[in-house]
């Protein structure tokens, strides 16, 4: 039974404003989440940027487990010829590689526009991912050290606005947000863990109850020694009961449990968890 409902009928209208802004930049940073690699990509990512160079880079490195973000690693470099590297909102020790690569990707398209007769310019880049990857605290991360806009370039839309974060790098100050496309439902089910679904549309209790399965599977006791079970069944009833969540009549809070786990995975409360295997 399907638990994830979804509508996507921004689909087309925001796959066609994610290629106009394509359009203006020479290099597209691409945001997974470290703890589900492969469900918060985007499968027709090649179709979309084309022949756009791309840094892909692993947010919330900081959430996942680090022996299987290596192995991502490896993974996706092998299978895209990208560059990666793992990055956190909250430590900025790799901004200078992050800027390095994207200096480096960007200097064919700088060097053709020489050849051509025209002046050296800035690279410029632009952050895309699905919702609530961290593009936005990627952005922030990228211009911490200075706020100054460039504003509008010739030939792009007055909506386009840049940073200078470097003498060599101008940044696009607004996410794309490459849209969901929930055709699988196990990867709908990893999205939602980490809040790139709105709770609007799935059930929070059926979908705390999977992921407890899924937990239970990847991380065998992590569940009843967190949540401190005994011989219970790991189960939203007994969770609730044991944390005292409890509602008129000593009857377990379901939807408050339920909330309360799913909240705890994404703040990292359980520990340094991926979802996805390199293995599957």
């Amino acid at each position: 039974m399907e638990h994830i409902q979804w509508y996507p009928g921004h689909i087309a209208k925001a796959e066609k404003k994610l290629k106009e802004q394509m359009s203006f930049v020479d290099v597209v940073i691409e945001v997974l989440d470290s703890r589900i690699p492969e469900s918060s990509s985007y499968p027709e990512i090649n179709k979309l940027l084309k022949d756009k160079p791309r840094l892909i880079l692993l947010n919330k490195s900081d959430l996942a487990d680090a022996a299987y973000t290596k192995k991502w690693i490896n993974k996706i470099k092998t299978e895209t010829n990208c560059n990666v590297i793992p990055t956190s909102a909250s430590d900025n020790k790799d901004l200078s590689k992050i800027l390095n690569k994207i200096i480096e990707l960007g200097q064919p398209k700088i060097i053709s526009l020489v050849k051509k007769g025209l002046l050296p310019r800035a690279v410029r880049v632009m952050v895309v991912g699905m919702p609530n990857v961290g593009k936005s605290s990627i952005i922030n991360k990228l211009i911490r050290k200075t706020k100054a806009k460039t504003g509008a370039k010739a030939g792009v839309t007055r909506e386009q606005q840049w940073v200078r974060i470097n003498p060599k790098v101008d940044l696009l100050d607004t996410p794309g947000i490459i849209p969901l496309k929930l055709e699988n439902q196990n990867k709908a089910y990893k999205l939602a863990y980490v809040d790139s679904i709105g709770e609007n549309a799935y059930d929070v209790e059926a979908v705390a109850n999977i992921f407890i399965k899924d937990i239970n599977e990847l991380y065998p006791d992590l569940i009843k020694q967190h949540y401190k079970l005994e011989n219970q069944d790991i189960t939203l009833e007994n969770i609730s009961l044991a944390r005292n969540w409890i509602i008129s009549g000593q009857k377990a809070d379901l939807k408050r449990c339920a909330q309360n786990i799913l909240n705890d995975f994404r703040l990292g409360r359980l520990g340094k968890l991926t979802l996805d295997r390199t293995d599957e």
